[in-house]
């Protein structure tokens, strides 16, 4: 059977955060044409709060290098071929790197695969797709301008297949038949028992934290899918499944009920923002003075949200509006009427 077909069957999407199907952009790869096509596993690993890349490099590094080798035989295969070389490399994080090195090299052998490790300080966006493009070709560090995308003009204008550690592992178990639509889970926050867990894609967050035993005796809200991007959610809006990342970070309503936790997620922003577009720069720059203001300009507050929704160049700016929006609207107790 044709892995691709395999791909399909199993509805395997990404698990980066954009759930974008697997098999599409592997098909698109495939058929782009090139002298020379390159596989990017990123292992970049900066949203705030996620730790499931560190946990499957340690416990299934295996299962990742296998995934990675997959895709080089299917981008190598007669279908595929067009005489096109093939190349991979593992992007990632300097931390990750030092823990898991010599294990991952040793996976390696002599397979076509490279570890390139993130450039210190190139912070969150130094994970973005098109950013980790430039990182590697030694430009600056930055998001670029999208079409094309990288399955037709990526690293040094090939054709590019870029996904991350979660999806090789999955590709490697839909290999061998022992794919179950399950998923990681990172619990953290204010609970008991945190750590990286795998359940079934299909559980609520509900379900999630009553199968780890996390759903706390204390008011309480979540935010989900990452620290930086996800969406912000009360108790009693836990019937719904995981986005994102997978992560859910439980809060002590006590402690966050005020504007603090728009505070803390503005000091994210304000420190990551490479400062290549003037919405994101200037706007997150705005939302900081707003909030710090002795009298919030909710107005003002919410039109700027609009304009980085709208204008921003890359995801970083308009990562902001779903957290910020969702709080407001779902726990802030002083909740402005717009």
């Amino acid at each position: 059977m044709d892995f691709l077909l395999k791909i399909k069957q199993a509805n395997l999407v990404g698990r980066g955060g954009a759930g974008f199907p697997v098999a599409v952009k592997w098909e698109a790869v495939r058929n782009a044409t090139g002298s020379c096509k390159y596989i990017i596993c990123n292992a970049a690993e900066g949203e705030p709060g996620v730790t499931k890349d560190n946990y499957i490099i340690e416990k299934y590094a295996k299962r990742l290098i296998d995934g990675i080798k997959i895709a080089i035989d299917f981008l190598s295969s007669e279908k595929a071929n067009n005489n096109s070389q093939v190349k991979a490399f593992i992007y990632i994080n300097n931390e990750y790197y030092k823990n898991y090195y010599k294990k991952l090299l040793k996976l390696i052998g002599d397979l076509p695969i490279e570890i390139f490790i993130k450039p210190f300080g190139s912070g969150y966006i130094g994970g973005e797709e098109s950013s980790l493009l430039n990182a590697i070709e030694g430009q600056r560090i930055e998001p670029r301008l999208r079409p094309p995308f990288p399955t037709t003009n990526g690293l040094w204008g090939c054709p590019t297949l870029i996904n991350n550690v979660e999806t090789f592992y999955n590709v490697s178990l839909v290999a061998t038949d022992e794919y179950k639509n399950f998923r990681f889970y990172v619990i953290g926050g204010d609970c008991i028992h945190d750590g990286v867990y795998q359940l079934s894609a299909d559980f609520t967050i509900q379900e999630i934290l009553e199968k780890t035993n996390n759903i706390p005796n204390f008011p309480f809200f979540v935010q989900v899918g990452g620290n930086a991007s996800g969406e912000v959610l009360n108790s009693g809006q836990l019937k719904k499944l995981v986005s994102g990342a997978g992560l859910i970070t439980i809060f002590d309503l006590a402690k966050y009920e005020n504007i603090k936790f728009i505070e803390n997620l503005l000091e994210f922003f304000v420190k990551e923002s490479c400062g290549k577009c003037t919405p994101c720069r200037e706007g997150i720059f705005r939302f900081n003075e707003i909030i710090k203001s002795e009298k919030i300009d909710w107005q003002l507050f919410f039109d700027l949200l609009e304009n980085l929704k709208e204008t921003s160049f890359c995801g970083l700016g308009s990562a902001i509006v779903t957290p910020a929006k969702s709080f407001i609207k779902n726990v802030f107790s002083d909740r402005p009427i717009i």
